[in-house]
């Protein structure tokens, strides 16, 4: 890990030493997701046994999950396995059930109601994908949230083994969180199908999950189409930034960084000190881990970006975490509460020593599928009502129209918009010929 004096550096290694890795050419990912979108939307099913042939190894007659590789995945979990999912999907449903939002009705002025109530969407569509592990906490993740907001239809696709079979952990938890609509597809060509729908795969509105570069190429490609679908949030690799003083554990630091560093060669790890000797015993303590981890050949890489970089205050911590806006802040601060309204940009943040990241990705609660790539600017991680919209509804009296026409007629004609003008003033005259400005407009018609 380098250790890097920020006030040393000029404004050229500065944002060097905040870069985020190099993404492979979009132009050319973004050509081929499109070939694949585009013959998955022609020719349906048969283009996707074909993609899952020649991208996955799996042929497959038959695409979705079947009862008895329902029964035969959760039979491989022991007992431990099982509980701790279960234990994950109850913190986790318990936090999104509070997140379900009231509807709102407001009479703003006599005579004029106005509500907004939250409808659930009514299809979507979560990928699952598998790369170098399966991932059952992003079942949990996706399929909670789906459920508690009510969406009808929730169709989850994740990435076949070239035996033809999807993970088993994956399975049990999908079963354990109510989807029983699984199929073995992976890629762009999930993407696509989901979003146009195929023979087998039911066409959705909105589509969840995190991907590789094609998942996420092929997302933006059918959310600019009209009749694509909706998707949620822009993603890149997994990146954490710690915010240590001198009284963090250095081992504590360094298991963070590892944790996120794991994912992916391109994913970032940082750590921002004050301390001088912290971020020296931090390097000292990455080296020593690595050994012992099982997937040292993504670590070796990831890690060559890996930097320290050692700041004269919080101040200036808190500076840098802002304009980084990291998807995972961790606050290894003595009184990190006391910090935590300096924090503006960030996707989750995670408090003192004894809040490892890890929960946060699997059993705390909160939600793992979360901006990454500086999007925390703007963009907030995924929740229940991620799965939901609003609809907005008015309805008003004769005296509410008699009060607030006029306005609306002289903003119409300020815009020069006389048919809006007429809406009005048409209800205006009907309610003053019937003398019925006190009363409502269906009186006046009777």
């Amino acid at each position: 890990m380098r250790i890097l004096e920020w006030n040393t550096l000029d404004a050229a290694a500065q944002r060097a030493a905040l870069a985020r890795p190099v993404l492979a050419s979009h132009d050319e990912t973004l050509q081929a997701a499109r070939l694949i979108v585009a013959d998955v939307r022609r020719r349906g099913d048969a283009a996707v046994r074909e993609f899952t042939a020649r991208l996955d190894g799996a042929h497959l007659q038959q695409l979705a999950v079947t009862a008895q590789e329902f029964r035969q995945a959760r039979a491989q979990l022991g007992a431990a396995q099982l509980a701790a999912m279960e234990h994950a999907i109850a913190n986790v449903r318990a936090f999104h059930q509070a997140q379900l939002p009231p509807p709102l009705s407001l009479e703003v002025r006599p005579g004029v109601r106005c509500e907004l109530l939250p409808r659930a969407i009514g299809s979507v569509g979560l990928y699952v994908p598998a790369g170098n592990a399966p991932l059952p906490s992003s079942v949990i993740m996706l399929a909670i949230p789906a459920t508690l907001a009510g969406c009808p239809v929730r169709v989850l696709c994740t990435p076949p083994a070239p035996d033809g079979r999807a993970a088993a952990a994956v399975l049990a938890a999908a079963q354990l969180c109510g989807i029983d609509t699984v199929f073995k597809i992976g890629g762009a060509q999930a993407i696509a199908a989901l979003a146009y729908g195929t023979e087998s795969i039911p066409r959705v509105a909105k589509i969840f999950g995190p991907g590789n570069a094609w998942v996420t190429a092929a997302k933006q490609l059918v959310a600019a189409d009209p009749a694509g679908a909706h998707c949620d949030l822009p993603a890149g690799p997994s990146e954490v930034m710690v915010i240590a003083d001198d009284s963090a554990r250095a081992d504590f630091v360094a298991a963070d960084l590892l944790a996120q560093a794991e994912h992916d060669p391109l994913a970032q790890a940082l750590l921002i000190t004050t301390s001088a000797a912290l971020a020296a015993a931090v390097a000292a303590a990455l080296e020593q881990a690595l050994p012992r981890l099982s997937r040292g050949a993504i670590l070796q890489q990831s890690l060559r970006a890996c930097r320290a970089l050692r700041v004269p205050d919080m101040e200036t911590a808190l500076a840098l975490a802002n304009d980084y806006a990291p998807e995972h802040l961790l606050l290894q601060v003595r009184e990190p509460r006391r910090w935590l309204a300096r924090v503006n940009h960030a996707g989750s943040v995670f408090l003192g020593p004894l809040t490892p990241e890890t929960l946060g990705d699997y059993c705390s609660g909160t939600n793992h599928v979360l901006p990454t790539f500086g999007h925390a600017r703007a963009c907030s991680g995924l929740s229940v009502r991620d799965f939901m919209r609003s609809m907005s509804v008015q309805e008003v009296s004769g005296a509410g129209l008699a009060a607030l026409g006029p306005v609306a007629v002289t903003l119409a004609q300020l815009e020069g918009l006389d048919a809006h003008a007429h809406a009005v003033t048409c209800r205006l005259a009907t309610l003053a010929a019937h003398g019925a400005s006190r009363g409502d407009l269906q009186g006046a018609l009777a």
